[in-house]
C-alpha cells in the first residue's frame, strides 16, 4: 500500500483529497508535523484561499524548510490549486508575497476581458503538448474542474505540463523532476483527475 502525505496548514478543504487518494487505495497521512513531512514517501499539497495566507501558515508552522528539504531528498510533491501556486517564486495576489522558491516564476491574476467572468469555476478542457508521466492515459481535450483567480507565469517553459484556455491560454499543470501541480482539483475532476492522482501515487 502507498503511503501518501497531505500537508495541513490550516487552508483549504482536505477532506475530497483525502477521500480520493483513500479510494485509489492508498494510506493517507494528514499532518502538520514538519518531521513528518521530511520522512514522507510522497507528499501532496492542497489549498484553497489566498497566497499570503498560505505562505504565513507554512512558515509559522516550520514547513517551509520541510518541504523544501523533502523535495530536495527526491521526494515526489504534488501541488494542487493554491498549493500548484506556492511552489513559485512569488505571487501578486493582494500584494506581493514570496512562494516556497521550489520553480522559478511568479503567480499572476486572470486580465479583465469582456465577457470572462474571473474567478474561472467550473469544467475546461486540458491541453497537453508534450505528454508526461502525470498524464500518462489522459487525452487531449480531458475535461478538469477548476476554482481560481490566478494562475502561475512559470520562468522556463519547459515545467508546463498541460495549458487551459480562459481568455488566455494559462498553465494548468507543471511537472519538473520531482515536483508536480495542477491548478485545477483532480480529486473533483471525475475519472481523468482520479487516473492524474493515481499516476502521481505510481511514480
Amino acid at each position: 500500500m502507498v503511503t501518501v502525505t497531505v500537508i495541513d496548514y490550516g487552508i483549504g478543504n482536505l477532506r475530497s483529497v483525502t477521500k480520493a487518494l483513500e479510494f485509489l487505495g492508498c494510506q493517507v497521512t494528514l499532518t502538520s508535523d514538519p518531521d513528518e513531512v521530511i520522512r514522507a514517501n510522497k507528499l501532496v499539497l492542497p489549498g484553497v484561499g489566498a497566497f499570503g495566507a498560505g505562505m504565513r501558515n507554512l512558515t509559522q508552522l516550520g514547513l517551509v524548510d520541510a518541504i523544501r528539504d523533502a523535495v530536495q531528498r527526491g521526494t515526489p510533491l504534488l501541488g494542487i490549486c493554491l498549493g500548484l501556486q506556492l511552489l513559485f517564486d512569488e505571487s501578486e495576489e493582494m500584494g506581493r508575497y514570496e512562494g516556497l522558491k521550489l520553480v522559478r516564476g511568479k503567480v499572476v491574476h486572470f486580465p479583465e476581458m469582456d465577457g470572462i467572468r474571473i474567478p474561472h469555476m467550473g469544467w475546461n478542457a486540458l491541453h497537453i503538448p508534450e505528454p508526461k508521466s502525470l498524464f500518462k492515459g489522459i487525452p487531449e481535450g480531458a475535461m478538469v474542474y477548476f476554482v481560481h483567480s490566478y494562475f502561475p507565469v512559470p520562468g522556463d517553459p519547459s515545467v508546463i505540463a498541460a495549458t487551459t484556455e480562459h481568455g488566455v491560454e494559462f498553465v494548468s499543470a507543471i511537472a519538473v523532476d520531482n515536483i508536480f501541480g495542477t491548478q485545477f482539483h483532480p480529486e473533483k475532476s471525475s475519472k481523468f483527475g482520479l487516473q492524474i492522482l493515481h499516476n502521481f501515487v505510481s511514480l
